[in-house]
This record gives structure tokens, sequence and C-alpha cells, in this order.
């Protein structure tokens, strides 16, 4: 057997599906194998591999494994004189295994290569080559100065950001996303660290075949896509935490010399505090939209003057003052968390969800209104126009984020859903 393809899969039927696909095609008059392993999806992935894909290997677990572990499981299945780790949210070309194993074949001291990835649009990816992440090219990386200075041969070296990408390079380090090697280096070196979760066990792999004496390549005579992101959900705290654990995970690993112990101790203050800002960064765009509703279905007890003209003068003793400290927060707070229950706020963001939420809202509003007494309600002149103020506002807030999402780097506005860079 000429080649293996293992690919871990969760959640992710839909690519998956088509990451198969071009497996396929890619595969014409190659001797391999494709192994997926599914990390307990729920969204049929299993079925329709079952189903579509007969001639593969799949290995079904029941619970979710991680990438390392995942990997690793298809060891014992894996004949391959060379293996493929690819991610299920790619699409390889049909000359693109060809290539890879003729480049192998023809450098017998390469112990692994990567190609070029691109995202949907065609825009190169730079984790498609990188070098070791020493203390200091960690730190420019985790204080962004990387970013500032992408191709700086030290400060952008994360990215080998001086590096032509349109050329053949020795690299240090490859991604997850689609890491060639030799199987009989792995088994040599060891497979995937098992410490490792999600995240950094590629960057480890790397560093263990140069210290075995192998080199790595990057090797643009091919490209695949990468729908960066998808094969985890980079929105979530759980992704933030699992990611700069593997940070951390990997400069204790390797991080050991003598003399560079004040900059490892930087870096780790880096980490956590690159940690922290991106945990609250999520949870404030969380927010944002809950908030930003509130404040509009507020701001229209405020701008109806005649509406709370006309309640005072009916009740005949004024509007009690209870009803601004506790009855207006409560009916918004009703309004929002009808919205959320509805999707609402899940992205991509639906202005039927929210129109639905505000209408099961007002329902549950009215029902409520029936229930107090005099002095506490809002009569029903008050709701209407409310609901549809409410109704109006978060419309015009949603059609202003959807307009964002079609500028140029503006989609991660409307949603974003793998192996970082």
């Amino acid at each position: 057997m000429k080649l293996s393809v293992i690919i871990v899969s969760y959640n992710v039927r839909n690519f998956l599906e088509s990451c198969l696909y071009s497996v396929e095609k890619a595969a014409t008059d190659i001797d391999m194998e494709v192994i997926v392993v599914d990390n307990n999806s729920s969204d049929s992935s299993v079925a329709m591999v079952a189903e579509k894909f007969p001639g593969f290997k799949l290995l079904r677990n029941k619970e979710n494994r991680g990438f390392s572990r995942a990997n690793n499981q298809a060891r014992e299945l894996a004949t391959g004189e060379y293996i493929l780790f690819l991610n299920p949210d790619t699409l390889v070309k049909e000359n693109t295994f060809r290539v890879c194993i003729d480049f192998m074949d023809s450098h017998p001291g390469a112990g692994a290569m990567g190609v070029k990835m691109t995202d949907a649009e065609g825009k190169f990816l730079p984790e498609s080559k990188r070098s070791i992440p020493t203390p200091m090219v960690a730190f420019y990386k985790i204080s962004g100065l990387t970013a500032l200075f992408p191709r700086s041969k030290s400060i952008g070296r994360y990215y080998l950001g001086h590096l032509d990408k349109n050329m053949p390079h020795q690299i240090e380090v490859l991604t997850g996303a689609f890491f060639f090697a030799r199987k009989k280096v792995l088994d040599e070196t060891g497979w995937f660290d098992e410490a490792f979760f999600m995240y950094g066990e590629d960057i480890d792999l790397s560093c263990r075949i140069i210290q075995k004496n192998y080199t790595i390549h990057y090797h643009p005579g091919t490209s695949i896509i990468h729908y960066k992101g998808e094969s985890t959900r980079k929105s979530s705290i759980n992704y933030v935490l699992v990611f700069y654990k593997a940070m951390a995970i990997y400069a204790r690993k390797h991080f050991n010399s003598p003399g560079t112990f004040l900059l490892i101790y930087l870096l780790f203050i880096a980490i956590y505090f690159r940690a922290f800002l991106s945990i609250a960064k999520r949870i404030i765009s969380r927010l944002l939209l809950p908030v930003s509703d509130a404040a509009i279905i507020y701001l229209g007890f405020l701008i109806i003057p005649s509406t709370w003209e006309q309640q005072i003068s009916t009740t005949g003793s004024g509007y009690p003052p209870e009803n601004q400290a506790v009855i207006i927060p409560a009916l918004i707070t009703l309004l929002i968390v009808s919205v959320y229950i509805s999707g609402g706020y899940s992205k991509p963001f639906r202005i039927e969800k929210t129109l639905r939420g505000l209408f099961y809202g007002g329902i549950t509003i009215l029902i409520i209104y029936g229930m107090l007494s005099d002095q506490w309600y809002l009569k029903l002149i008050t709701i209407i126009p409310l609901a549809i103020w409410a109704g109006i506002g978060t419309t015009i807030v949603r059609i202003f984020l959807a307009s964002l999402a079609g500028r140029p780097g503006s989609a991660a506005c409307v949603s974003n859903t793998g192996h970082p860079g």
C-alpha cells in the first residue's frame, strides 16, 4: 500500500462528504486506503460514510477522543508507506496525492511535507509554512508583533513570511490540516502526543521529526482548499480554553533551555493574558446583540410620550414608579429571553427567528397582563406600539449586520464556524 489517508471527523457531515469525494477523485491510479475516524458525531456523519463510501474504513468512537487520540487509533489499520493526516474541512486536487508521493519518493531524507493551502476564496493561508515556535518566536506571535511585521525574517518567523509562498522551501512545522509523512518516520518518532486534545500536536510532531534528523518541506506544486475553522467552533469559549491549554502544554514540553526562564515566564503571562482577552471578547460579542435589542426596546418607552401620557390620564393616580423600576425591565427581559429561545441569537442571525421570538414574547406579556392589578400593568395601548417598535428596531439591527457581512473581512460579524495558524 502506497498511501493511507486518515481523516478525523466531528459533526461536519457536509464538509466531510465533500472532502471524501475529492479524496476519491485524487485516488485514481494510486494504491491507497482511506480511514475515517468519527468522534461520536450526532449529525449522521457515520451513516453517510457507510452509505456513500463503503470502500473506506470507518472507526466509530462512542466519545469525542480529540484530534490526537483519534488519529492514533488508525495506526494499527494504516498500511501505507505514506500517511496523510487530513482535515475533513478540506478539498484536495486530483493531482495532490500524486505530487506528494512523487516528491517524497525523490527526497528520501524528507520526513514529512505540506502543500499550499488556500481558503474558499483562494486566499493563501500562512499556516501552510511555519517555523518551530522557539520562546522568542512564540512571544512575537502571542504578543501580536508577528501580525504587525509579517515579512520580517525574525519577528515574522512564525509563518516564515519572508519565504516566497510560490516556491518550494524546507520548513520546520506542518499543520495538522494536511500532514503528509512517511510511516516509518512516524513509527520512529511516535505519532501524535495524546496530551494534546486538539491543537499543538502538529507542532510537537514536527519538532520530533526534525530532532530525528529528517527534513520537512513546503511544496506549492499542488494546493488544497481549507475551509479554515469549519472543523472546530472557534467562536466558542471551549475553543479558546483548548487552544491556549495546548500552547501551555507545548511550552512546558519544549521550552526548557537554560537561561530562558524569564522569557518563558513572560510567554506564559502572554498566553494566559491572550486567553483572557479572547474569552472576554467572545462574552462581549455574545452579549452585544441582546443588549442592543434591549436598548432599542427600552428606547420605545422613551419615544412614545403620548402613550405614557394617556396611560397616566386613564389611571388617574399617575404612573407608579414601580413600572419603570420593575415592570419595564421585566418585560424587556422576557422579550429577550423569548428571542433567545427562538434562536434569534444563534449564528447566522435570522430575522424571522427574532420576530417569532418577539411574537411569542408579546403573547406571554398579554397573558401576564391579565393577571396584574391595575397599579402594575401596562395597558394594551402601550404594549402594541412597543411590540411594533421592537420588531422594527431589531430588524434594522440585523439588516445592518447582514450588510456588514457583505463587506470584505466582515463575514465574522454574522457567522464564524481546523487547526489554527
